[in-house]
């Protein structure tokens, strides 16, 4: 029990500042490599505003439409499943709610303990399911990367640890939770370096579409 606390005291403590130094500077230096990109002036007058038109992809992207949703409904499906579900559990789990509160101050309600276990089990359904479809499938399965299955054994490795945490499937239970934490924290070192970055960046590169094709008086 000593050993499987001291892991946990690490996890929690030295790894912890660690794993935040790393996310803050990594998140940091790429979102100042996307702004030192630069962006060209533009020396066609402008046809239209750029901010609703961005914000108009950015709502239209993200909600699937009709021919995205007949050729890929797998895909669409399953990942909005994996997605919400990864947030909920993320956002609305009273212990992780704690730990964003000691890191900003801010808080909200949490979700009953039931749900978040209904919602954390189907969650890792899906992504069973996404990499049994990754693997399977003749053309997913010629494009993925060793970044990808990276990618996504990190995210289950975080949802699995947290629902044997939550249900202290393993003992010593210390020993597990500490596994839950260190997994996160394996999640925040690669997320600046990963496409996991696209938490950040989606929406913003959405907008961006947008608004140039706003500029031009087009629809995105």
């Amino acid at each position: 029990m000593s050993g499987s606390m001291e892991f946990l005291l690490w996890t929690k403590g030295p790894m912890f500042n660690i794993a935040i130094a790393i996310f803050a500077i990594g998140l940091l230096v790429r979102i100042a490599e996307i702004l030192m990109l630069g962006r060209k002036k533009n020396f066609a007058e402008a046809r239209a505003g750029e901010w609703l038109p961005g914000l108009r992809t950015v709502v239209t992207r993200t909600v699937a439409d009709p021919g995205t949703f007949q050729r890929a409904p797998f895909n669409v499906v399953v990942g909005w499943i994996w997605h919400i579900g990864f947030l909920i559990t993320l956002l609305l789990f009273l212990p992780h709610i704690a730990v964003i509160e000691s890191l900003t101050g801010l808080s909200w309600p949490a979700l009953p303990n039931p749900v978040i276990s209904l919602v954390t089990s189907v969650t890792l359904v899906a992504l069973i399911a996404t990499l049994v479809h990754r693997m399977t499938h003749p053309v997913k399965r010629r494009i993925s990367t060793v970044e990808d299955y990276v990618v996504w054994a990190v995210v289950f490795a975080v949802v699995l640890t947290g629902w044997l945490a939550y249900y202290r499937l393993v003992d010593p239970y210390p020993l597990v939770l500490g596994m839950h934490i260190l997994s996160a924290e394996i999640m925040l070192i690669l997320l600046p370096f990963t496409k996991l970055t696209h938490i950040f960046t989606t929406f913003i590169a959405r907008w961006y579409n947008g608004a140039a094709f706003g500029r031009k008086g087009v629809q995105s």
